[in-house]
């Protein structure tokens, strides 16, 4: 269900971040991701620009180098509706907070959508849309091989949705990892665990990129479920199933292992924007 403009305006984290190297003076590409407006930064959105650094870098080029082109880009994260025309999504995902009419572009140059019920979205709106799926924070361990290791120390771990972070708080909930950490320190932590109970999205994906059970606990309503299903649809699951407590999630368990395939959403990154 989408969020009234009144409650919209109430929620200062769907405002837009500001777009990455906005101060460069020449053709570049812009890497389009979310960030709180208090200056922190949310791993699971920021990992869009480590990860689209790490796929560059291994082809020698930079975020902010000159193209022939100005472009922008957008990867992880549930930021579809901040897209305008001739942008290029590269595993970008609807948000379901956001009403329909906010999405204002005609056409995108999409390579590949976290999943399904994105791709839906957009060939509703006559834009085409190639059948590769996948959060790009999938594709962790074959960017950094060797780099993060599973190292099982506690029994599990919980890790929230930034919104949900003042509640779990409350809840004095044993074994947190804060969304608003370094990513490389989230990344290390969420291995440290055996099992993963999170009501972060990217808590759960990098949990299953690393091979770790993870289930998802609802602490609020807050977030909307679309890109959950999304998520586990887009790597052949269906819709998600939760827990409302650590103790509902210990006792069922993890989701089904997710299905994906690194090479074709490796093969898919607009590398193109770069080298042409």
């Amino acid at each position: 269900m989408f969020l009234s403009d009144k409650i919209k305006k109430r929620l200062a984290f769907t405002k837009p971040a500001e777009p990455v190297s906005r101060d460069l003076n020449f053709d570049h590409v812009k890497l389009y991701y979310w960030k709180p407006l208090d200056g922190s930064l949310n791993f699971g959105d920021h990992l869009s620009k480590v990860i689209v650094s790490k796929i560059l870098a291994d082809r020698n080029h930079l975020l902010d180098e000159e193209t022939k082109r100005q472009r922008t880009m957008l990867a992880i994260g549930s930021v579809l509706h901040f897209a305008g025309d001739n942008d290029v999504i590269w595993g970008t995902g609807v948000n379901g907070k956001v009403d329909v009419s906010e999405h204002t572009f005609t056409n995108l140059d999409v390579r590949a959508v976290r999943g399904p019920l994105t791709r839906e979205f957009l060939m509703n709106r006559g834009i085409a849309v190639p059948e590769v799926y996948g959060d790009p924070a999938l594709l962790l361990p074959h960017l950094f091989p060797g780099r993060f290791q599973k190292n099982a120390q506690k029994p599990y771990v919980v890790v929230p949705n930034l919104h949900d972070l003042k509640i779990v708080k409350t809840l004095r909930l044993e074994n947190v990892i804060s969304p608003v950490w370094g990513w490389n320190k989230c990344v290390e932590e969420i291995l440290k665990a055996e099992f993963v109970i999170a009501s972060s999205l990217h808590g759960l994906i990098i949990a299953e990129a690393y091979g770790i059970p993870a289930c998802y606990i609802r602490f609020t309503e807050t977030e909307n479920l679309f890109k959950y299903n999304d998520y586990l649809m887009g790597t052949g699951r269906g819709e998600v199933e939760f827990a409302t407590t650590v103790a509902e999630a210990l006792k069922m368990g993890g989701m089904p292992a997710p299905t994906f395939d690194p090479t074709k959403l490796l093969n898919a990154f607009p590398i193109d924007l770069w080298e042409k």
